[in-house]
C-alpha cells in the first residue's frame, strides 16, 4: 500500500501533498526561476542583493524587493493549477492596473514562442497580505508554461499546486546566450503595462527567447557608482541603458552619464552597451536627448564600435502617440509595444542572435 494513501498531507520530492494536489514552495529545482532570486536572510524574492541596494540608495534598496521581471518557467500535463502567494501589502498607484502592479501572469508558450493558453492570476483589492487562486489548465499533453512575477509588489512566499499524479518539469528553455540587462527608471521596471507580461523586456524574450535581468526602479535610477559597479558585476551578452527620465536635471545626467559608461566598460570591455533616451510622447528634451547622444559618439570617436544610440521619442512611433501613456510618461500595453518593436528590431541590428 502507498502511504500516502494513508495520511494525503506526506510529501513528493519536497512537495506537501494533500486532496490530489501536490504543493512546490518556490524555489524548486524542479522549476525554472529568473530574473529574482530568493533570499534567505530578508525571506523574500529579491532583484539584487540586500546589502547593495541600501548601500545605493533608500529608493533602490526598496525597489529591489519589488519583483519585476521575475519569472518561473516550468512544464506539466496537469488539469488545475493552484497559485499561493503572500507579499508584505500591495503596491497601489492611481495610474497602473492593480493585475499588473500586483498579480502573476500564466502564459503557456509553445516551442515557437507563440502565446497558447493565458490566465490572469490577480488578487482582489482587499488581499492586502496574499491570496490564493486556481486555474483549470489545458489538458491532453506536457505543456510548457511562463509564470510571470508582479512588477512592483514584494513577494514574501509563492507555492504553486498541482494535480498530484502530473509531470513536472523545467517548461523550454532559453537560447543558450547571457541574458539582456536592462536598467532605468520605472519604465524599464514595468509602470504602467496592465500585466506583468506586457512590458517590453518581456515582450522582447517572447519574440527572441532570450533571458533577461530588469534592473529599472522607479524614480531611482540614477546611475550611482556603487549601482555602476553592480551592474558591471552582472554577467550579460548586452547592456540596455536608460535612466534619463531619473537624472534630476540635465547637469546631473551630463555628470554621469559619461562616468557610467567609463566605469562599465572598465570592467566589461566586450559587452555592447545599447543607450536609450527617454521614452516620451512629446519628444522636448533635446538637451538630455543630447547628453546621451554625446556619450554615444563619444565612446565611437575613441574607437568602441560595440556602443549604440536609439532615440526615446521615436519609440511611439507617429500615429496616436497620445495612446502609448498613460500620463505623458508611462506607457500603456501599446505604448510598451511600440517600444519593444524598435528596441527588438535594434537589438537584431547589433547581433543576429537576438533574433527569433
Amino acid at each position: 500500500m502507498n502511504v500516502q494513501e494513508i495520511d494525503k498531507n506526506l510529501t513528493v520530492g519536497d512537495a506537501v501533498c494533500k486532496d490530489g494536489m501536490a504543493y512546490y514552495t518556490i524555489p524548486d529545482d524542479r522549476f525554472a526561476l529568473h530574473g529574482v532570486f530568493y533570499d534567505e536572510k530578508t525571506s523574500r524574492f529579491m532583484r539584487l542583493d540586500g546589502d547593495v541596494a541600501a548601500a545605493v540608495s533608500e529608493g533602490v534598496s526598496r525597489l529591489a524587493q519589488h519583483t519585476a521581471g521575475g519569472r518561473l518557467r516550468f512544464s506539466t500535463d496537469s488539469a488545475k493549477l493552484t497559485l499561493t502567494v503572500t507579499y508584505d501589502g500591495m503596491w497601489i498607484m492611481p495610474h497602473m492596473a492593480m493585475a499588473g502592479a500586483n498579480g502573476f501572469m500564466l502564459v503557456e508558450e509553445n516551442e515557437d514562442g507563440e502565446t497558447g493558453f493565458f490566465k490572469m492570476l490577480p488578487p482582489t483589492a482587499d488581499q492586502t497580505k496574499g491570496y490564493t487562486i486556481s486555474a483549470d489548465l489545458p489538458t491532453g499533453k506536457m505543456r510548457q508554461y511562463i509564470l510571470y512575477f508582479p512588477l512592483y509588489n514584494r513577494v514574501t512566499g509563492l507555492t504553486v499546486g498541482l494535480e498530484e499524479t502530473a509531470r513536472v518539469g523545467r517548461g523550454r528553455a532559453y537560447k543558450d546566450v547571457k541574458p539582456i540587462l536592462y536598467y532605468g527608471s520605472s519604465i524599464t521596471q514595468g509602470a504602467c503595462a496592465t500585466r506583468p507580461d506586457n512590458c517590453y523586456q518581456a515582450l522582447i524574450a517572447k519574440w527572441n527567447n532570450v533571458d533577461f535581468i530588469n534592473l529599472g526602479f522607479s524614480g531611482s535610477g540614477k546611475a550611482e557608482d556603487l549601482m555602476v559597479d553592480y551592474l558591471a558585476g552582472v554577467d550579460c551578452s548586452l547592456f540596455v541603458c536608460d535612466y534619463d527620465h531619473n537624472a534630476p536635471d540635465a547637469a546631473y545626467l551630463a555628470a554621469t552619464h559619461w562616468r557610467l559608461y567609463e566605469r562599465y566598460r572598465r570592467v566589461r570591455p566586450d559587452v555592447p552597451i545599447l543607450f536609450l533616451s527617454a521614452p516620451s510622447v512629446f519628444d522636448r528634451d533635446a538637451v538630455r536627448k543630447g547628453i546621451i547622444r554625446r556619450t554615444y559618439l563619444r565612446a565611437r570617436r575613441a574607437g568602441d564600435r560595440n556602443v549604440y544610440f536609439l532615440d526615446g521619442g521615436k519609440l511611439f512611433g507617429d500615429r496616436d502617440r497620445e495612446s502609448c501613456t498613460v500620463d505623458g510618461t508611462h506607457p500603456t500595453d501599446l505604448g510598451f509595444y511600440r517600444m519593444a518593436e524598435k528596441i527588438y528590431r535594434k537589438l537584431v541590428s547589433i547581433d543576429g542572435v537576438y533574433a527569433k
